[in-house]
């Protein structure tokens, strides 16, 4: 099952061809990102946008996504960021302090900056949601996370 932003369809009218995008990737989990990561260029190249105004930049964490978002978004030739990581509950509350950090991170970029910044970071429970959601049957968030960017792009 495809999330609601996963239809393939065409969802912007606006010229991309001279947008330029970055896309801040986790290297932790990075069977997970890696997916992520494809399937939102994969997207973004679909909808208009050159390979060559696709910027990818990693960071070692999800944590790291917010500074690396926020190094991205400060540059005027930026026009949107997409932040694609994936964090995996464990036996302690990290997972917890983790996920609240970086959520209020990346939204305290596109809120200084007047920038979309997109929270593209799976929170799951396990490695098998993780994978259901980097391409298995709940499709793959990294799409979402270029729609969601495009749509904003064009608000």
């Amino acid at each position: 099952m495809a999330g609601p932003l996963s239809s393939g369809k065409v969802i912007s009218r606006i010229d991309l061809s001279s947008t330029r995008i970055a896309l801040i990737v986790a290297e932790w989990n990075e069977e997970i990102t890696e997916a992520l990561y494809h399937a939102a260029a994969s997207t973004l190249l679909s909808h208009g946008v050159t390979k060559e105004n696709i910027i990818r930049k990693n960071v070692p964490g999800t944590f790291e996504l917010s500074l690396g978002a926020q190094w991205m978004a400060q540059r005027d030739e930026i026009d949107a960021v997409i932040c694609l990581g994936c964090v995996i509950q464990g036996e302690t509350p990290h997972f917890d302090y983790i996920c609240q950090a970086v959520a209020y991170g990346i939204t305290e970029v596109g809120l200084k900056t007047g920038k979309p910044v997109i929270f593209g970071v799976l929170t799951t429970l396990n490695k098998q949601q993780a994978f259901d959601r980097a391409g298995g049957k709940y499709g793959n968030k990294g799409e979402e996370a270029a729609l969601t960017a495009i749509k904003m792009l064009g608000f």
